[in-house]
């Protein structure tokens, strides 16, 4: 590792620009790498309602749909604008009352659940179909081309309407949040590092190893915008800690070559690759283990906050060294003297009083398990968007006027016996919260024969294998309402039609609430064992993986349960996110302080010793770690309007504070309680000659 070190100081310039012009390719594919808004496309493939999804596709030439409600305009009125609305591209059809009856069927003549359908006071409603899926580039696209030619008297509800909204929102917040973040993290830097001009390199070699990790996403095809806006504040503050460590290494090496600097950092260097690819180790596997989920969202967030790791790491090791050594003498001359305190008196009352924190930590499990059990979970993201965002307005219409909050799609045998699809419609039409039941049979009758419906219709509602049938539902998505008639409706459904198939986002969101449940169970448990196996086998120990895990995984209890006692509701990925990213990237606080502890004892001083130099020397790093942390999520937590952005954010932002008080307090506490156990149960604690120590164990700092 010195030769490497060497070489990378020798040839600093040569690697910094690499590093700008390796930016420059990454760049382009950080542009035109797609970001995916619909959260329920990441469902597993093989499930009904993704299989429908793809039959709408491919049968009828049609993937998403809106509503779009027109007040106050005549038949004519209408008319004109769902023709320009038909005329947009991506736009596959256009069905309301003057497309059905072409204005030649007196609207008396209508059966009246469809004109119901169509026409409330004097607000008039039309479908409009899209030719590709919810929220696919064309589909969005063909939403604001909508928006753009139609009157402020049209608005436009349904998922791909919040989808391009939501697109919208995240871009215009994207730049000011990593703005908010860079400057926070930069503030608490500037408090905890001995120099004004640090921080800047910090950043730069961060925003280096961003880039690199957004643009390799190109090799992807598309990351979801949840992983998109997650991996620029979650990069920033997970890997700030290596490049703290690489600089506090070369200052202490720089006293052991004062006239070579290269050599100094050479060591540095060498230290830094040996500790941070080690502690690195705890931090992906907590991301890793989100691959394993089979809504593959967690493999997106997985992949590329897992790289993102690897990126800073290569970043810290290459990127920051050539940096300081160009910029050596500039920084040298911005230093400042340490603005923290010591925290001598602190650690002294921990240590003493070790019985006041093992004692609050029993206390504090209790409540915190059990809101950790129990706080609420939202599945509808949309539910904390803006109020004053087109689609929410849009669908608080929809429900206002036609008592509409959700429509599911049903996929039924062409081939059905009309008597027996109407007799089905009927029946779906008497389930609690369904406000129509609309399909082909609905349109045809005694009153309108077949041959009067006009093909383009046809061609909506049937193809040669299926037909398609539209129920509208007053119950709100991933309600237990809504997913009891899904319920309901599939029961009916099967006494008709075996094959048949409902679909839509209702449906989906109720496969998500039970598919993402089992998954998060499985992360959870993944995660856990593999940072257990790695403290395991970095250790040598059988006792302190179980101390370590057990102390994080009560500050990710205490920082979820605090939700429930304050009434707050968390989007429902929270539990996967917080469970692994907390656990993952705060574990490294207490391997931190257990090392030095290992080092103590092995020494030979005293248990109460050991755990006073292990708390003292580290609580500095772990704040300035924590800190940081907090200030690259913190200000996106406050800033964002994206509620499961926000939420995801401050939870973050909170639980890298409570990680750190627990691992400060109660941490060495156990140390101290369980000294005599720790001690027979792991490798390296007890030097083999107790009087002599001739060398020290290896040291791995996270």
């Amino acid at each position: 590792m010195i030769k490497l070190g060497e070489w990378i100081a020798k040839h600093k310039v040569l690697i910094l620009i690499f590093g700008i012009v390796l930016m420059i390719p990454c760049a382009f594919g950080y542009l035109n790498t797609r970001v995916n808004y619909d959260i329920l496309s990441y469902l597993p493939k093989d499930i009904e309602t993704m299989k429908g999804q793809d039959i709408l596709k491919e049968e009828f030439g049609q993937g998403g749909f809106s509503f779009v409600m027109v007040e106050g305009m005549s038949d004519k009125e209408v008319s004109a604008t769902a023709d320009k609305i038909a005329e947009i591209d991506h736009v596959s059809k256009v069905i309301c009352y003057e497309s059905i009856t072409d204005l030649n069927i007196p609207k008396e003549v209508l059966p009246s659940k469809v004109y119901d359908f169509f026409n409330k006071d004097d607000t008039t409603m039309m479908a409009v179909l899209f030719d590709d899926t919810t929220s696919a580039d064309g589909t969005l696209d063909a939403i604001e081309t909508m928006r753009n030619i139609t009157s402020k008297q049209c608005f436009i509800s349904g998922m791909s309407a919040t989808t391009a909204d939501m697109k919208n929102l995240t871009n215009s917040e994207t730049i000011i949040y990593t703005i908010i973040a860079v400057i926070l993290v930069s503030l608490v830097l500037v408090l905890t590092m001995d120099s004004f001009l640090i921080p800047v390199f910090f950043m730069l070699s961060i925003g280096f190893a961003v880039v690199w990790n957004l643009g390799t996403n190109f090799f992807k095809g598309e990351v979801s915008f949840l992983t998109q806006a997650l991996s620029l504040v979650l990069q920033l503050g997970v890997t700030m800690d290596y490049s703290i460590f690489l600089y506090h290494s070369y200052k202490e090496q720089l006293g052991f070559y004062p006239d070579d600097h290269n050599e100094a950092m050479a060591h540095a260097i060498a230290a830094t690759i040996s500790s941070v690819v080690g502690g690195s180790t705890t931090t992906i596997a907590g991301f890793l283990a989100m691959c394993f989920m089979s809504f593959t969202l967690g493999l997106d967030l997985g992949i590329v906050m897992s790289k993102g790791v690897v990126c800073g790491v290569i970043s810290c090791v290459t990127v920051l060294p050539a940096m300081i050594l160009i910029f050596d003498r500039a920084i040298a001359r911005t230093t400042h003297k340490d603005l923290m305190p010591s925290f001598t008196k602190t650690c002294s009352f921990i240590s003493k009083h070790s019985w006041v924190f093992i004692t609050a930590a029993v206390v504090l499990l209790i409540p915190a398990y059990y809101g950790y059990k129990n706080y609420d979970v939202y599945y509808k993201l949309d539910s904390t968007l803006p109020a004053d965002l087109d689609s929410v307005i849009a669908n608080s219409k929809l429900e206002e006027d036609f008592n509409m909050n959700s429509t599911h799609i049903l996929l039924a045998d062409a081939s059905l016996d009309p008597k027996k699809a109407r007799k089905m419609l009927n029946e779906m039409d008497s389930v609690d919260g369904v406000q129509y039941a609309v399909g082909f049979d609905s349109l045809v009758g005694s009153a309108i024969p077949e041959e009067v419906v006009p093909d383009s219709v046809k061609e909506v509602l049937e193809s040669d294998e299926w037909q398609l049938i539209l129920i509208g539902s007053e119950y709100e998505v991933a309600t237990d309402e809504v997913n009891d008639q899904i319920v309901q409706l599939n029961d009916i459904v099967g006494k008709y039609d075996d094959k048949a198939m409902l679909i839509g986002e209702a449906p989906a969101t109720k496969d998500l609430i039970e598919i993402t449940d089992h998954d998060f169970q499985v992360v959870s448990i993944l995660s856990i064992a593999a940072v257990f196996l790695i403290i395991l086998f970095s250790f040598k120990s059988v006792t302190l993986p179980i101390i370590l895990v057990s102390v994080i995984e009560l500050a990710i209890m205490i920082n979820l349960g605090i939700a429930y006692y304050t009434n707050t509701s968390l989007p429902f990925i929270a539990s996967v996110v917080i469970g692994t990213i907390q656990l993952g990237a705060t574990v490294d606080y207490a391997i931190l302080m257990t090392t030095r502890y290992r080092t103590e004892r092995y020494s030979g001083k005293g248990k109460k010793e050991s755990v006073g130099i292990a708390l003292s020397t580290s609580v500095k790093s772990i704040i300035t770690s924590a800190l940081g942390f907090f200030a690259a999520t913190v200000g996106v937590a406050v800033y964002s309007e994206i509620g499961i952005i926000s939420s995801l954010c401050m939870l973050l932002a909170r639980g890298a504070l409570i990680s750190m008080a627990v691992v400060i307090t109660v941490l060495p506490s156990l140390f101290m309680l369980l000294d005599k156990i720790i001690c027979k149960t792991s490798a390296g604690f007890v030097p083999k000659d107790k009087g002599k120590t001739s060398h020290k164990p290896e040291v791995s700092i996270a």
